[in-house]
């Protein structure tokens, strides 16, 4: 699919189900840390039939406190580079991982606006990680168009697109 276009709920579903293959197929459990896609990203998975038998958990985190307390993520990381940079977003996928034990991770963490935006920062900005148990996290810049539901929205295909590339590579 591309990224160019928002994604409608049917195209969601369908990168969903391939993501669902691959983590069967490695036989793996699928851990989520969500922060702009306030859930979306688990909601996506969940919604296919069968889903307990490979996704392990799903965590919203919009706070500084959150990411602490529940991915680990280091309070020093949030002061010197914010939630929506590169360092957290990497320390939030290990953090998930470590956390739950899941064979492997997503997390993102962005500005969906409309507010909150920066010049260095502005809506629309998003990082996404991905990491294998046992393997090396990766993460990578957005900067998507549109309103807070379209962010959100291509937020959620780009996340699923990546968990693909990582299962299969």
């Amino acid at each position: 699919m591309e990224l160019s276009s928002v994604p409608t709920d049917a195209e969601l579903l369908a990168l969903a189900g391939e993501v669902a293959g691959e983590v069967q197929r490695c036989r793996l459990m699928l851990v989520t840390a969500e922060s702009c896609s306030g859930g979306w990203i688990a909601k996506t998975l969940t919604d296919l039939p069968g889903s307990s038998a490979w996704f392990d958990a799903g965590v919203v985190t919009y706070s500084y406190e959150a990411k602490e307390a529940l991915l680990g993520v280091n309070p020093r990381t949030l002061e010197h580079t914010g939630a929506v940079s590169e360092e957290t977003v990497l320390e939030m996928v290990s953090g998930a991982l470590a956390r739950f034990g899941a064979g492997v991770a997503v997390a993102v963490t962005g500005i969906a606006g409309p507010s909150g935006g920066t010049p260095d920062k502005p809506v629309g900005t998003v990082w996404i990680g991905w990491k294998r148990r046992g393997g090396y996290g990766h993460a990578q810049l957005f900067h998507f168009p549109g309103d807070r539901e379209a962010v959100r929205r291509q937020t959620v295909a780009a996340a699923l697109i990546g968990l693909r590339r990582t299962l299969t590579e």
